[in-house]
């Protein structure tokens, strides 16, 4: 569960309960998409397509899954049968079409297309966290958790929630945890990174690789910047960490997963696993808003903790 991390502070605390919740996702629950439809996006079950609930509460934490499907309609199967469209009227009727009639015919083969597409889903996990106060969605790019967001944001007419703001620009202090070695020590950096030349757009990307290394080090040296960095955090995580302090390739420590007892059923198995990941996720924020000094979050100005 939860491959990749986004979070969202809320700005207020979050009053609705889980059966509020319930009733206010059911309002939007998933369907399949119609035959013109490009899209749809709702809420489904996060225990399977089996199961009708779509809050699944563990402690202070629910955890919800949008799914999104989509008609899957190549733009170059769209731009064949229009070109052969419109080769047909100019040879039939002997002359040009022209910018309005072929957008008009593009709009037409569209329509004309879209029910015999394919279908593909895609479902997005988030879990909103009621002690911290935070929305955490299991997304690799900040446009697929802002849909999620969006959505949820339409459900319940209206959330609270911020990216986060950094008063320590996340390239700075990662640059410095490499170029003088002085990382926290509960963060302990990998053997992954991406350094890019801010002022040219250069990118160099490492992986497999000795950090410290004078390679490495000379290209810093250079005023590369560290924007996206592996770590290891207090023997309990393992994630790559970006400049907008999203998580990724995120995975629980052999030392944590040992605490998942064998033989559980599944649904007491992913009780077991989204309480440890919330948990570890709770901890490691909070660590990160200390370091970066996150918008309203109280950090050390500078990007230094304890």
């Amino acid at each position: 569960m939860f491959r990749n991390a986004r979070f969202f502070r809320l700005d207020t605390a979050f009053s609705i309960d889980a059966q509020g919740l319930e009733d206010a996702l059911a309002t939007r629950r998933f369907r399949p998409c119609g035959p013109l439809e490009a899209a749809t996006l709702g809420w489904a079950g996060p225990l399977g397509d089996d199961g009708q609930v779509l809050v699944h509460g563990v402690g202070d934490c629910y955890l919800v899954c949008a799914r999104k499907q989509e008609r899957l309609l190549p733009s170059a199967a769209v731009s064949e049968a229009l070109d052969e469209r419109i080769a047909e009227i100019e040879s039939g009727e002997s002359r040009s079409v022209g910018r309005t009639e072929r957008r008009r015919l593009r709009d037409q083969i569209i329509t004309e297309m879209m029910p015999r597409a394919f279908t593909r889903s895609r479902r997005t996990f988030a879990y909103i966290d009621t002690q911290a106060n935070r929305l955490v969605v299991d997304a690799s790019s900040d446009k697929r958790a802002e849909e999620v967001v969006s959505v949820l944001r339409e459900t319940l007419g209206s959330l609270p929630a911020k990216p986060p703001a950094p008063a320590v620009a996340p390239e700075a202090l990662m640059t410095r945890w490499l170029l003088e070695q002085d990382a926290p020590p509960d963060f302990v950096p990998a053997d992954a990174c991406e350094l890019r030349d801010i002022q040219e757009g250069s990118v160099v990307r490492c992986s497999g690789q000795d950090l410290a290394s004078e390679e490495i080090l000379n290209h810093l040296r250079a005023g590369k910047q560290v924007t996206r960095l592996a770590l290891e955090w207090d023997d309990r995580l393992r994630f790559v960490l970006g400049s907008d302090l999203g998580l990724t390739r995120l995975q629980l420590a052999d030392s944590v997963l040992d605490e998942l007892e064998d033989g559980e059923d599944p649904a007491a198995r992913l009780d077991a696993e989204f309480a440890l990941i919330a948990l570890q996720l709770r901890e490691l924020l909070a660590r990160l808003d200390a370091l970066f000094a996150l918008a309203g979050e109280g950090g050390a100005a500078t990007g230094v903790a304890a």
